[in-house]
């Protein structure tokens, strides 16, 4: 696996790029001189959390013979100030799924992904607090 980034500018945009061509646009909050052309690093980790779960999920249902209409995960990240840095310190992802689903099967894929094999989430809960919850059809379960 490997990853370029590249700065884009004479600021703070930059661009992530894999191997086979796919991009993500990085930039810092114009606090610090960015221009709003790119998600934040810290928030690109957090939408690495959601699609590795998501990714977990659906392989998940998948094997289980269930298929989501939809699936959305809803994060948010508090931080935790140091002088130099700042890292999360509580993480709360709400799991959003519409369609004919077994509430049992859902629990069981969620839990699976976020106890197991999100590597993410593994990376992560060294040094947060992470904890989920699951709205199935408009009702949390």
């Amino acid at each position: 696996m490997e990853i370029i980034v590249k700065r884009q500018n004479d600021a703070m945009h930059f661009i992530a790029h894999n191997e086979d061509g796919a991009i993500v646009h990085l930039d810092g909050s114009p606090e610090i001189g960015g221009l709003n052309l790119g998600i934040r690093p810290m928030q690109n980790l957090l939408a690495s959390l959601g699609g590795c779960s998501g990714i977990d999920i659906q392989l998940i249902l998948g094997k289980q013979r269930q298929v989501a209409d939809s699936l959305e995960m809803h994060i948010s990240a508090e931080r935790q100030e140091f002088d130099t840095y700042s890292l999360f310190k509580e993480i709360t992802v709400l799991f959003k799924l519409t369609g004919e689903l077994d509430k049992n099967k859902v629990q069981k894929a969620v839990d699976l992904s976020m106890q197991k094999f999100c590597s993410v989430a593994k990376v992560l809960e060294k040094t947060s607090s992470i904890s989920y919850q699951i709205e199935l059809n408009s009702v949390k379960l």
